[in-house]
């Protein structure tokens, strides 16, 4: 048969664009990308508060059914926002996908996550060289040494010497960032070179501002790399702003036949969302899906469930989903100075019973976090009139000893210091922590045919019990006026928020137990049908605690490396 494509990959996230790039190299020309958002080049992310109010993802199916609190407004920006029962996601949209807004930390779980559910050929050993060959790609490294005065970073050494103060101990991070192609001698910090694959990047400025776009191309995303030397060296074809709709498999005179198990390939069909949403469609010979936990499970559920193009998918799909113990919380207006708004968004990790002394329910790691610098001027404007008057005061006194008295103390400069100083932000703790939840949630489809996820949250209470205790001892350490949870999460809501959605296609040996295979010959394909993988984070088993992007690049590259039979190079050539 005669296809369009040796291969579709749908999203542009770790999964898809490690997929993208090893098939690209064994079929140059013949892989299209399929990517629902928008390419960012260099400079090109919002800041200003009126592009940021519409850098959110939001697209209408269906102008007549649409969620109430969705709105008509269509919007195709950065952030897609979902909201379940007791939990809210946060996703990616754009060429890049998750690694757009993601923290940078390559961080590889404990051999003991991989205990309890994982198959044997997804244990920790095995997945070592995977490990290897996507950390030299992506760059991970710590951040560089901080004698340099432009290099030091006070929120490291806080949490250094938190953990010293909480009986634990802090550890420098890897991180997916550019410092220059040399690990040993960092290039100065916003001078431009390309990488080792060609793209033009900017050693690391240190504006925070990983988590929100970097406008330098300073965060190794899959764009830099990956994708960039499947689309430049091997030839594949990336298409944005196409929302896949349905796969649907092909018969042998190439004909949908919703009963066919992939043998003769797919046809896939996408919104072109530059066209007024026109369909269009695709042949293919094989077909990985890579949209991310949600975009997957909503893709696969809806095929199955609701146009029944893939009927055969077992009942396992949507299970097992996990919010990888993501909790967020604030210590606010300590006595010791964190500066929030400076380095790359997370350095370091403190290790709370996930990779020493593991205890089942309570394990969890503590990061430490930033936010731009606008983020900071917000906060500062919106604070209540009386905490700014103080400063007001003394600009006023300030003002009286310049102009009556001749004071030369006095000076506009000195002003603004006295209007400015006592930023609460300056000394504001972000607390990032992930960890071992039950991954017991369910995601299914709700009568609109869109995802929903129903999250036990009280059955999890005692990790975030464990993780509100820790932040209480944060905040008497540094003496600070108020320790927050995500105000979502106080009752009573009781919502989580993850940015770290795993699971739902689960791995495993047989199709009783998951929704895709753990075998060798048929990595990550889909029980029942020929030709049709997954690759992103719906892949995982568990929660694995530690940012899971290593873990999904890992288990992504044994899925590619099954497809082409061409073993990744540990150095990182692609």
């Amino acid at each position: 048969m005669q296809f369009d494509y040796e291969a579709i990959v749908i999203g542009s996230g770790f999964g898809g664009a490690i997929n993208a790039c090893r098939l690209a190299k064994k079929w140059p020309g013949k892989v299209l990308v399929l990517e629902r958002g928008k390419r960012y080049p260099m400079g090109s992310f919002p800041r200003t508060p009126h592009d940021m109010s519409n850098n959110f993802w939001n697209v209408v199916r269906d102008k007549q059914d649409h969620p109430k609190n969705a709105g008509s407004k269509e919007m195709f920006g950065l952030f897609d926002i979902r909201s379940f029962e007791h939990m809210d996601a946060l996703v990616g949209a754009g060429l890049g996908g998750g690694s757009l807004i993601y923290a940078n930390v390559f961080l590889e779980p404990p051999e003991h996550i991989f205990d309890h559910n994982w198959p044997a050929s997804c244990k920790k050993d095995v997945l070592q060289p995977y490990y290897q060959t996507a950390k030299s790609v992506l760059g991970a490294r710590p951040i560089p040494d901080q004698n340099a005065p432009r290099r030091k970073v006070l929120r490291t050494q806080l949490f250094e010497q938190f953990a010293k103060s909480d009986g634990r101990e802090s550890e420098l991070v890897d991180i997916n960032v550019f410092f220059g192609n040399d690990f040993n001698q960092p290039t100065d910090i916003g001078v431009q070179q390309k990488n080792r694959y060609g793209a033009l990047q900017t050693s690391c400025v240190y504006c925070a501002e990983c988590d929100v776009g970097c406008n330098t191309h300073s965060k190794n995303t899959t764009d830099l790399n990956y994708l960039f030397v499947a689309e430049n060296n091997y030839q594949a074809q990336i298409n944005t702003m196409t929302l896949v709709e349905k796969i649907v498999p092909l018969n042998s005179s190439g004909d949908k036949d919703s009963y066919a198990d992939g043998e003769f390939g797919y046809k896939v069909v996408w919104l072109d969302l530059n066209n007024d949403k026109q369909e269009v469609a695709a042949t293919s010979k094989r077909v990985i899906v890579s949209a991310g936990t949600l975009g997957t499970n909503e893709l696969l559920l809806r095929c199955r469930d609701l146009f029944k193009t893939l009927p055969n998918i077992n009942q396992n799909l949507g299970l097992h989903f996990s919010g990888n113990g993501d909790f967020l919380s604030f210590v606010i207006d300590g006595d010791k100075p964190a500066d929030p708004n400076y380095s790359p968004v997370i350095t370091q990790k403190i290790d709370y019973n996930l990779y020493s002394d593991f205890k089942s329910g309570q394990a969890y790691i503590l990061e430490d976090a930033s936010f731009p610098n606008f983020a900071s001027w917000y906060t500062e404007g919106i604070k209540p009139d009386v905490l700014h008057l103080s400063g007001l005061l003394r600009t006023l006194k300030a003002l009286y000893q310049r102009f009556v008295r001749g004071a030369k103390t006095g000076r506009v400069g000195y002003t603004f210091s006295e209007l400015l100083k006592n930023d609460a932000a300056y000394t504001t703790a972000v607390l990032l922590c992930m960890g071992i939840d039950n991954s017991a949630g369910e995601m299914k489809l709700d009568n609109r045919g869109f995802l929903n996820i129903q999250w036990p949250y009280k059955d999890n209470l005692p990790l975030y019990k464990a993780i509100m205790d820790m932040g209480k001892r944060f905040k008497t350490w540094v003496k600070a006026k108020a320790f927050l949870p995500m105000p979502n999460f106080l009752w009573p809501l009781r919502r989580n928020v993850t940015v770290h959605s795993l699971g739902g296609c689960k791995l495993a040996d047989s199709p009783e137990k998951g929704v895709t295979s753990a075998s060798v010959d048929s990595f990550g394909q889909v029980f029942g049908y020929q030709g049709l993988y997954v690759a992103d984070g719906s892949l995982l088993p568990t929660a694995v605690g530690a940012n899971p992007v290593a873990t999904i690049s890992a288990l992504s590259e044994r899925v590619a490396e099954g497809i082409t039979g061409i073993q990744p190079d540990p150095n990182g050539d692609l």
